[in-house]
């Protein structure tokens, strides 16, 4: 089957150079050279991975991804840009990229994360038909003591009120969920979580353990749930 990919790009040289390689992947390709464009594409097909630029014209690629990760479903976002500073990395990630390449950029490394996020995608969906499978019989929803998660709805409650949680925050909180007790370190999470290793970017996982435990601890500051692990990472409780 077909896979249908976005490039929002300004270059259109660098677009169209991208696009002949992915169609040699067999996949189908839309183009657009300015942000408002590209996120009016977006929303009205479906697509297997955004290739998105940093710089645009009309609506820059950092507001492209957040309006992104705040719909459903979860489609990967590799991010070009001709920036290479250390906090322009990180801010792509914070806001839910997948992958960062920095221009110029090597066609057969680019060639390559997208394989690599193809596959990821592959493996969640795989996993997602396995799990859905599973609570049918076994049911779909975790309860650890005031919080409630149904995981094919992905929805969390906490004392009964519905708690909007980003995608990435829904699937850390779902992960620590799944392993209570067990300690992970911040490089452990980035690639459990994130699906393989930013190596340089543990605090990308610090933001996120802080936006979540605000949204589901009463005292952010003394957690229930989501605990430090001093000087290794951070833990969920095994207190049901």
């Amino acid at each position: 089957m077909k896979k249908n990919v976005l490039i929002v790009e300004d270059d259109q040289d660098i677009a169209n150079l991208v696009k002949l390689q992915l169609l040699d992947l067999d996949c189908d390709v839309d183009m657009a050279h300015d942000g408002l464009d590209g996120l009016a594409l977006f929303k009205t097909n479906q697509y297997a991975l955004v290739i998105l630029d940093i710089m645009l014209p009309g609506m820059d690629g950092l507001d492209i991804c957040k309006t992104i990760r705040a719909m459903e479903p979860y489609i990967p976002v590799l991010m070009l840009t001709a920036k290479s500073t250390e906090l322009d990395r990180v801010l792509g990630l914070e806001l839910g990229a997948d992958d960062y390449l920095t221009k110029p950029f090597s066609i057969l490394e680019l060639m390559a994360r997208i394989k690599a996020l193809f596959r990821r995608v592959e493996a969640m969906q795989a996993a997602g038909k396995q799990q859905e499978n599973e609570y049918k019989d076994n049911g779909k929803i975790i309860t650890i003591r005031d919080i409630t998660i149904n995981i094919l709805a992905r929805t969390v409650e906490v004392l009964g009120e519905n708690i909007t949680l980003t995608a990435k925050e829904f699937d850390l909180l779902y992960f620590f969920a799944q392993h209570p007790g067990q300690v992970f370190t911040r490089t452990q999470l980035l690639d459990k979580v994130w699906g393989y290793g930013h190596d340089g970017y543990e605090h990308t996982v610090n933001s996120h353990i802080n936006r979540l435990r605000a949204k589901v601890e009463s005292n952010p500051a003394q957690p229930d749930y989501i605990l430090t692990a001093w000087g290794v990472g951070y833990k969920f409780t095994d207190e049901i």
